[in-house]
């Protein structure tokens, strides 16, 4: 039997860690988009008069169109046009739709020619929450059409060997960038309480999101070229693999796995329970520490910085020594646990902090176990599909819940917004009613996790043996 002639690109570790290190950066600049101004809802609801509930649909919005089917486009664009085009494609989408967000906040938007038709409808929505919701809502597609061109990158660089850790550290590096926004987004909009007014500009931390979704285009430029020399080594030319045929049949036989079912609805319990509860985590704190607009983003901030150490430890652990589905108990039960803390508890700045650390915990378990679970349970010929049907199902709470949650908020606290709307600094909402929800998300998904071991127990799946092959 004659030597292997040639190495592979991917049995190169420096190699393919510099690919991850490429399509890494373009979700760092995606994930600092999506929560640039999430720090400033009090400085936003005061300049541009928009109450809770317009926050709220703001911020679901992201999700709004993938949940119309759009994300299931995205894995069908995938499968056939394999992972550069669709990268390419999604990187430029976020490029657009972060502009069209930047127009709807900045000083140009009231004097445009599209103002008028953006105010002549829905009146208890602002122009500019509607055009910004427009914008971010396209952003969405390409981020969500991105995150999953990533995941189908990864299992193709990384099969076999550290996958879990290469996702737990793509994930880890994405969520510096919401980490930077966290911490820094109040800095750079330069917001500042004066005499009970929150004064600021939300469009700086905005612009600073656009010109890092132009780099991440780049890089995602620059990581096609070694993707495309990778795909010449392993005999594939053409951007798509003829080879491995997707049909839009496979779509049933996806939808028809019950592990891959199960694991979907896990997956839309822990990140509505998660990622809407950072939109309204920085005023969540200032209300219950009594701390002023423009202090205390650190705190949310602290999440995503405990899970760009922890997701790639437990990824590591997971290539290693498996126990995905177990993890994946445990996470849920520390969400349940840290959001009933911040419903219930007496709340510090100590007990916040804690709080906040365990949810991070939380966030670097779940995702580090359930996404390299996926190709464990389904064909890699539609494995693209696969995490688009997963991010779709998880679309669905992710537009929903910011919603829900900005309607209880509004109607649970009659009045407020109206005052801070007006610059009354002593006006903050309760938010018992929407942690409770929260807490609930978390405590459905222990149910959903024990169900996920018990059928890889009977399926046989794998979910419990370590990802790397001896």
């Amino acid at each position: 039997m004659t030597e292997k002639a040639q190495q592979l690109l991917n049995d190169s570790k420096a190699v393919r860690w510099t690919a991850l290190s490429l399509i890494s950066f373009t979700m760092l600049a995606a994930y600092y988009f999506v929560d640039a101004i999430a720090p400033l809802q009090t400085l936003v609801q005061q300049k541009y008069a928009w109450t809770s509930d317009n926050w709220g649909f703001f911020s679901g919005s992201e999700y709004l169109l993938n949940v119309m089917g759009f994300l299931i486009i995205s894995g069908i664009i995938l499968d056939k046009m394999g992972i550069r085009f669709t990268g390419l494609l999604s990187s430029s989408i976020m490029l657009v739709g972060g502009g069209i967000k930047l127009y709807a906040l900045s000083s140009l938007f009231p004097a445009g020619p599209l103002y008028g038709f953006f105010n002549s409808f829905w009146p208890t929505m602002p122009a500019t929450a509607k055009l910004a919701a427009l914008g971010y809502a396209i952003f969405g597609i390409g981020v969500e059409m991105c995150g999953i061109t990533v995941s189908r990158s990864l299992v193709k660089w990384f099969k076999g060997k550290e996958l879990a850790l290469a996702m737990g550290s793509q994930l880890a590096t994405a969520r510096l960038g919401a980490s930077i926004a966290f911490f820094f987004s109040s800095a750079v909009g330069g917001v500042k309480t004066v005499g009970g007014v929150v004064q600021g500009s939300p469009v700086n931390p905005v612009a600073l999101g656009v010109a890092l979704l132009a780099i991440g285009l780049l890089t995602f430029l620059v990581y096609s070229v070694m993707d495309r020399k990778f795909d010449k080594q392993i005999g594939r030319y053409s951007d798509a693999d003829p080879s491995e045929a997707f049909h839009l049949s496979d779509l049933g036989k996806i939808i028809t796995n019950p592990g891959f079912l199960v694991i979907s609805l896990l997956c839309v319990l822990f990140y509505s329970g998660v990622f809407p509860f950072l939109k309204y985590a920085v005023a969540m704190m200032q209300a219950r520490l009594g701390l002023s607009p423009g202090a205390g983003e650190w705190i949310p901030g602290l999440l995503p910085v405990g899970t760009i150490l922890l997701t790639p430890v437990f990824g590591l652990y997971l290539d290693n020594r498996g126990k995905g589905a177990t993890l994946m108990i445990l996470g849920s039960a520390l969400l349940t646990g840290a959001h009933l803390t911040f419903a219930l508890a007496p709340i510090n700045m100590a007990v916040a902090i804690i709080a906040i650390m365990v949810l991070g915990v939380a966030f670097s378990l779940i995702p580090a176990a359930m996404w390299p679970s996926v190709p464990k349970i389904v064909e890699d010929r539609y494995l693209g599909s696969a995490y688009a049907m997963v991010f779709q199902i998880q679309n669905v709470g992710l537009w929903f819940i910011p919603w829900l949650i900005g309607v209880v908020i509004e109607k649970s606290n009659p009045g407020v917004s109206e005052r801070i709307a007006a610059g009354d600094a002593t006006a903050v909402y309760n938010y018992t009613s929407a942690m409770l929800i929260f807490a609930a998300l978390g405590a459905a998904a222990i149910v959903l996790a024990f169900a996920l071991k018990r059928i890889d127990a009977t399926r046989r799946y794998g979910l419990e043996l370590p990802n790397k092959k001896s």
